[in-house]
């Protein structure tokens, strides 16, 4: 990501592994089998990103797909080992797909035109293909297909459900910001929006689902169910970009951000609150949390169906 010098204060905490609570006792040994590089039949429409995958010894006949996108700073390999995805893989029998940012820095591409548009080129399109690659290779099924991230990785699993709401079936944000708010006025590729990242950019509920819309525009099928969370000491990605969030995704399932169906202090542990709007989309806050919310294995396993 192209970086300004407030940008590039943040960088660091932007980067670093993300920690899990704890697997079940078959995960909790650590994987089974190992993280692989994909380096032929991969059709990469921009030639750059790179695919890893990890396949359990034991695979399930239509094995679900999880996408698994690394932090600013991280790697493929980075978000193997730090994140609880692999062990659950060997716990539950689907593939990984970790994709890896060719950018310096390896920050995502969430703001240039192309990476904002259903197949418009850039990493979304690339981890679009791995998914595609990812459903023939192992004969997956394309009714569990999800995607999740952290920070960087967040940003673009929010942008991955916008540009290609088709092959989710739900996806979990860990500390991003909107679909958009990242977008480069001049349409630069990977570039920082020191705006966005401190919390200033505000828009209505409309006014965000609209910018969904138009990544895809004419689109008028199923979206992928969204979960998200933010931590209230978030100094990289501020907090007001939970509220965004929100009211973006409330707003493209046609539901009113300030009318939530429940919210529950203290859940899913003391100081985080959970708000359900509907079965589509649900927001989790962590009181005191910084950046980035530590991944939650088993509970993202629950709200994928898993």
């Amino acid at each position: 990501m192209k970086l300004s010098l407030q940008a590039a204060a943040t960088l660091a905490l932007l980067s670093g592994p993300a920690i899990s609570s704890p697997l079940t006792p078959r995960a909790a040994a650590g994987p089974q089998s190992t993280l692989q590089q994909v380096t032929d039949l991969y059709p990469d429409p921009t030639g750059k990103v790179k695919m890893y995958v990890y396949v359990p010894s034991q695979l399930a006949p239509k094995p679900a797909i999880i996408v698994a996108l690394h932090y600013c700073a991280g790697t493929a390999e980075a978000y193997f080992a730090g994140s609880p995805y692999a062990q659950l893989a060997d716990a539950k029998d689907f593939v990984v797909v970790y994709p890896e940012s060719p950018h310096e820095g390896t920050c995502w591409d969430v703001s240039s035109r192309e990476s904002l548009t259903h197949n418009g080129g850039s990493d979304s399109a690339a981890i679009a293909s791995m998914v595609g690659y990812a459903l023939r290779k192992y004969g997956g099924d394309a009714s569990k297909v999800f995607v999740t991230g952290s920070s960087s990785g967040a940003m673009m699993t929010n942008v991955m459900a916008a540009t290609y709401p088709e092959l989710f079936q739900a996806a979990i944000v860990y500390s991003g910001v909107a679909a958009g708010c990242f977008a480069s006025a001049i349409g630069l590729v990977d570039a920082w929006n020191s705006t966005c990242s401190q919390g200033e950019s505000h828009a209505t509920s409309s006014q965000w689902a609209n910018i969904v819309h138009d990544m895809y525009p004419g689109y008028a099928g199923a979206r992928p169910r969204m979960q998200i969370y933010h931590g209230s000491a978030d100094a990289a990605l501020l907090p007001p970009n939970y509220n965004e969030t929100a009211k973006q995704w409330t707003g493209v399932f046609g539901l009113d951000v300030d009318q939530p169906k429940s919210v529950k202090a203290d859940f899913p542990l003391a100081g985080y609150t959970t708000t359900t709007w509907s079965a589509e989309v649900q927001g989790v806050y962590a009181l005191g949390v910084g950046h980035t919310v530590p991944i939650r294995g088993e509970d993202d396993m629950a709200f994928f169906g898993l």
